[in-house]
């Protein structure tokens, strides 16, 4: 039978047609197969920057950016240190993020304090725990170090190892005795929920946070120095967790982690840090503290004006959102290498002094209350390296961001013992394991972090805070 051209019978094949619709089915499932294993590589970096969108639409146009085109990186510390530029919390919409994160009681937390007595007292009650003599700080760091890093070895995440040891110290600082299993983690639990939020890996249990409220409480008689006046058993509870259990033991943990990936990743520095003394590690904490300053964006609410020029004003009520990453990069030749010869002292006092003068504020800038540990905090974390490599050897293969949300993966190998033949295979492992953890937290930062920007704005802490306080709300 002739069949026309154009017209099939069911159940006739076409000749090629079958074998067409196999190679289409065979490059779809290739061009498939291609997109999912190059997920690491395009998929976080594009949901980071969707998120970054996220975040700028929280101040909407009241944030001014410095450096930015107003304020230029030359007069990033002159604005900074300005006497207006002093505001913490009234009047930013930023404020409520940060309050929602930091709660519970971030009206009592001495970075969001605004000016006036009740400030006053909390920066000295701070200033008198942490003003202990430096061969006290150097021991306590060595005792924490022996007691929460006893036996840990293998593949761990550094942030998670380094949370226990400030734990203990903190609360040595405050209460002056040897910090109880309990409190370690009720201490821990705390610290770690607060940055879990903050870097939008999940969010927040506000019962781990209440629990040490609680628990702080009952300890007030007990603290080796008078609380600040006039705030009441809760308040004075709140300025504890925020101040030591909190944001100490958060940011010491992760400079600490930072270091210690630093160290894990430039071999060369890790065998110098070993006998090159507390001069050479200083230099690595300072050039690690520019290369991944802790802080990320720190913003001002401005109280007047600030002229800029003849044409040129910052008026009040302005919201400046300082850019610490940005800064630490500003002068630096080849800024992403890791060097810490550009901290080195030289012989001439010319140099010192344009060392000095680097573009590198890792405690922020002695005119706008700078980080009140800007003392003990390098001196325990030298300490801490020292101690941890006097005991381990340190490798990483992981990827090392200034948010560090991944923990630090690290495999610590007890000093001086033979490496085994897993050690290469363990590295390889780690860095396919950081690679394919980085699409699905990526899209975890982007789903929480849009969540809580969303209840924070609707919850308002920073704003009703004012408000109820019969102050007027800025919109």
């Amino acid at each position: 039978m002739t069949v026309p051209a154009g017209v099939t019978v069911p159940g006739m094949t076409v000749p090629g047609a079958t074998g067409a619709t196999g190679v289409v089915a065979v490059v779809a499932v290739a061009v498939a197969v291609v997109a999912v294993l190059s997920l690491p590589w395009w998929l976080p970096g594009r949901v980071v920057a969707l998120r970054v969108r996220v975040f700028n639409r929280v101040n909407g146009d009241e944030g001014i950016p410095v450096p930015g085109d107003l304020v230029g990186i030359e007069r990033f510390k002159e604005v900074y240190s300005h006497p207006a530029a002093g505001g913490r919390s009234k009047g930013a919409a930023l404020s409520d993020l940060f309050w929602y994160w930091l709660a519970p009681g971030p009206e009592m937390h001495q970075e969001h304090l605004e000016a006036g007595e009740r400030y006053d007292a909390v920066a000295r009650a701070t200033r008198a725990f942490l003003s202990v003599p430096r061969t006290e700080a150097e021991e306590l760091t060595r005792r924490c170090v022996t007691r929460t890093l006893r036996e840990a070895r293998g593949l761990v995440r550094l942030r998670d190892q380094m949370m226990p040891l400030w734990a203990e110290f903190s609360y040595e600082l405050v209460f002056g005795r040897r910090c109880p299993r309990t409190a370690r983690d009720l201490i821990v639990g705390n610290a770690n929920d607060v940055v879990t939020s903050l870097k939008c890996c999940g969010l927040r249990h506000m019962d781990r946070r209440d629990r040490l409220t609680r628990y702080l409480m009952d300890r007030l008689p007990l603290v080796r120095q008078p609380l600040p006046d006039g705030l009441s058993a809760r308040e004075q509870a709140l300025y504890l967790q925020g101040a030591f259990f909190n944001t100490a033991v958060v940011q010491l943990s992760e400079a600490t982690a930072h270091l210690l990936m630093v160290l894990a990743q430039h071999p060369d520095v890790q065998a110098r840090a070993l006998t090159g003394g507390p001069r050479y590690l200083d230099q690595v904490i300072a050039e690690t503290l520019r290369l991944y300053p802790l802080f990320g964006i720190a913003h001002r609410v401005t109280t007047g004006d600030i002229p800029l020029d003849e044409h040129a004003v910052i008026p009040a009520g302005s919201v400046l959102c300082f850019n610490y990453p940005e800064f630490h990069r500003a002068g630096f030749t080849d800024p992403d290498h890791f060097d810490p010869g550009r901290f080195a002292p030289a012989p001439s006092h010319h140099d010192r002094s344009a060392v000095r003068e680097l573009n590198h504020i890792p405690f922020g800038v002695a005119a706008n209350r700078p980080c009140p540990a800007w003392r003990l905090a390098p001196i325990a974390m030298r300490v801490a390296a020292e101690e941890i490599l006097r005991l381990y050897a340190l490798d990483s293969s992981a990827s090392h961001t200034r948010s560090l949300p991944n923990r630090g993966p690290c495999l610590l190998t007890p000093r001086y013992a033979h490496r085994s033949a897993a050690h290469r295979p363990l590295l390889l492992f780690v860095r396919f394991r950081d690679r394919w953890e980085d699409v699905w937290r990526s899209l975890v930062q982007l789903v929480l972090g849009t969540y809580m920007v969303w209840d924070a704005r609707r919850q308002r802490l920073c704003e009703r805070h004012f408000a109820d306080d019969g102050q007027p709300v800025a919109h």
